[in-house]
């Protein structure tokens, strides 16, 4: 059971059928972009053959479907948004793997009791679109048996200023749906406590990309 009705979430009304169809496209265009291909390179470095993935509101799908072309056995979607779930499903179909990806729709925080841990467990600008991120990070770092990768905003003054004027947008056209910029180290803090060391950290003017790896016991 979901933990919304259809439609009804601030996430469904923000990122609608009309959202998803356009990232869609420009998925199919251009493939993943920026730091989302960094991100998918990062994850699978090394090689992937056989191993899982937990995509956490994976939009059109663009992580678990460049993993799932390179060597991962299986994923799991957990989507907010009714619609980007729709359009990952149709995505996996067109590339022949739509039998190995489960999609599950609805909060993750309040589904993650369902979820399996999965070697590989991607958050691609996920946390800046919630407001509980200790939860989510926490929730999601318990399942995460290899690898953790994710994107979220830079705690910079920059970052905040983007941030704003984005709220700032959403509160004139009537929206509830809010961004937030989380502290890099409450972020890196929790993860630690979870047994999970920063490999990697990369940066954009506005983005920051952070892979996490499990030291083998």
């Amino acid at each position: 059971m979901d933990c919304c009705s259809p439609g009804d979430s601030p996430f469904d009304r923000q990122f609608d059928a009309r959202h998803a169809a356009r990232h869609l496209r420009a998925y199919r265009q251009k493939g993943p972009a920026g730091l989302t291909r960094a991100l998918i390179e990062a994850l699978a470095a090394g090689g992937i053959d056989g191993k899982t993935v937990l995509d956490i509101g994976g939009g059109v799908g663009a992580v678990h479907h460049e993993l799932l072309r390179s060597g991962a056995a299986a994923a799991v979607d957990v989507d907010a948004s009714r619609a980007y779930i729709s359009v990952a499903r149709e995505e996996a179909e067109r590339q022949g793997h739509a039998d190995r990806v489960h999609y599950l729709a609805g909060d993750f925080v309040a589904l993650a009791d369902e979820v399996e841990p999965a070697d590989l467990v991607a958050l691609d600008r996920v946390i800046c679109c919630y407001a509980d991120m200790a939860a989510l990070v926490d929730r999601s770092a318990t399942l995460a048996l290899r690898r953790y990768g994710i994107v979220y905003p830079r705690d910079s003054w920059l970052g905040r200023v983007g941030v704003a004027f984005l709220n700032a947008q959403l509160r004139l056209s009537r929206s509830s749906f809010r961004a937030y910029v989380h502290r890099t180290a409450e972020v890196d803090a929790i993860l630690a406590a979870h047994g999970l060391v920063k490999r990697l950290h990369r940066t954009t003017l506005i983005w920051q990309l952070a892979i996490y790896e499990r030291p083998a016991a």
